[in-house]
């Protein structure tokens, strides 16, 4: 194992068992991490500070909940254009006026919710506000893609990345949960605005890290969307199961402790699901996989959607927590996976676009399994949500199955690229 790394690492000089020590060392990663950090926390921030303000002036929980999953759906739909504008023209030139954006419709569905205003002008401040989140973490993505390219690291990369996306799932909520009880219910939100605003210009400022653009000058590029590689279409219907289990548990959790009388075990559970998570992405990275990473996503969504699909018998806490626990360890390898192939699959000059199409699809099935998981709760019997994450996770898993060959690399299908003097490969069908 080389004992010290100064520069960017390659084929020849990663290490045969690459690991997260070597992985920091890479040479300008802090650079983009620290500022990355602070710009993506908000996003885990975002649901439920809009769900606590609404309530608090409202007294509604459903007013809340469609407010934020108006917001979440709004992220989802325009992710992906965000993504590929990053490419095209770079990420500093969205992520700037997509930061000022979000600033600006934050504080103003903030200034709307304390006025009292009515649903429907919620809804009108909540588009914008979803529309603009910054997509920081498929961006970090692309920059690790820099630096690494072919490197042995890039799975302890997308495993790092899993692992910081859970942690920010984690410390996000208590945050806001902790402003908008503690100090005022609008404190959530101004302090999401604030630390987006802040972060995410602070990150925009890395120019030296971020990916080259794939355009401009005197070079004419065909920009291909993502999704025109068949296998980021089978990688999103694989994402929108495991937003499923997020959406899914959330909703389902929350009614088996009310139902138990038990409410404070909530957050206990859930944060067994999410420790389960960042457990397996911690492992999961540092493993030098000999296994093809198709075969690794195949084996790992199985064995998720086999875990998931005990949920729905589960009737003591301890059993639930265990199983929770089991499904967090299956959804990290999945997702860490996922990611990685992303890079055999996509051409450079589209990659951040074909991370935010990820990202975008976890959130939309949340936001979906959200719904569905809360109707299945209300009409059926206690722990029916838990149909939800079986659903979603046996679905993608029978799509995945059928169309596996798909995610095998792009020289398997046909290239279309239009230049002078210069070609970037988009695989299509």
């Amino acid at each position: 194992m080389a004992s010290t790394v100064t520069g960017e690492p390659s084929k020849e000089s990663a290490s045969t068992r690459p690991g997260y020590g070597q992985l920091l060392r890479t040479r300008g990663a802090w650079t983009f991490l620290l500022p990355g950090f602070a710009a993506r926390q908000p996003f885990a921030m975002l649901t439920i500070s809009i769900v606590l303000l609404v309530q608090h002036t409202t007294g509604s929980y459903g007013a809340a909940g469609a407010a934020a999953a108006v917001t979440g759906v709004s992220m989802a739909v325009f992710a992906p254009y965000s993504g590929r504008l990053a490419d095209r023209y770079g990420q500093r030139a969205v992520l700037v006026p997509g930061v000022l954006v979000h600033t600006v419709s934050g504080l103003t569905l903030t200034a709307l919710a304390l006025a009292h205003a009515p649903l429907w002008a919620l809804f009108a401040a909540a588009v914008p506000t979803g529309a603009s989140v910054p997509q920081v973490g498929p961006m970090v993505r692309a920059r690790w893609g820099v630096k690494l390219q072919d490197s042995p690291l890039m799975t302890t990369a997308a495993a790092f990345e899993s692992v910081t996306d859970e942690l920010t799932f984690v410390v996000g909520p208590l945050l806001a949960t902790a402003l908008c009880t503690a100090v005022d219910p609008a404190a959530g939100l101004v302090t999401e605005a604030t630390l987006t605003l802040v972060g995410g210009l602070l990150f925009a400022a890395q120019r030296g890290t971020q990916p080259a653009v794939t355009g401009g000058g005197h070079t004419r590029v065909e920009h291909g969307s993502a999704l025109r590689v068949p296998g980021v279409r089978v990688l999103i219907v694989t994402f929108l199961g495991i937003g499923s289990v997020f959406g899914g548990m959330q909703v389902s959790l929350a009614a088996f402790t009310e139902s138990i009388g038990r409410p404070g075990l909530n957050g206990v559970l859930y944060g067994t699901f999410a420790a389960g998570n960042m457990l397996a992405g911690l492992v999961c990275g540092a493993i030098a996989w000999k296994v093809a990473p198709q075969r690794r996503l195949l084996v790992g969504y199985a064995a998720l959607a086999l875990a998931a699909s005990a949920l729905w018998a589960a009737h003591s806490v301890l059993v639930l927590a265990a199983l929770g626990l089991l499904v967090g360890m299956c959804i990290a390898p999945s997702l860490i996976t996922g990611y990685t192939l992303v890079e055999s699959l996509v051409p450079a000059g589209a990659r951040t676009e074909a991370f935010t199409w990820l990202t975008g699809a976890v959130a939309l099935g949340q936001a979906a399994a959200v719904t569905v998981a809360g109707q299945l709760e209300d009409r059926l019997w206690g722990g029916a949500g838990f149909l939800v994450p079986m659903g979603g996770t046996l679905l993608a898993l029978t799509t995945l199955v059928a169309l596996r060959s798909r995610l095998s690399a792009r020289a398997a299908g046909r290239t279309v690229a239009r230049g002078v003097g210069h070609r970037v490969p988009v695989a299509v069908d």
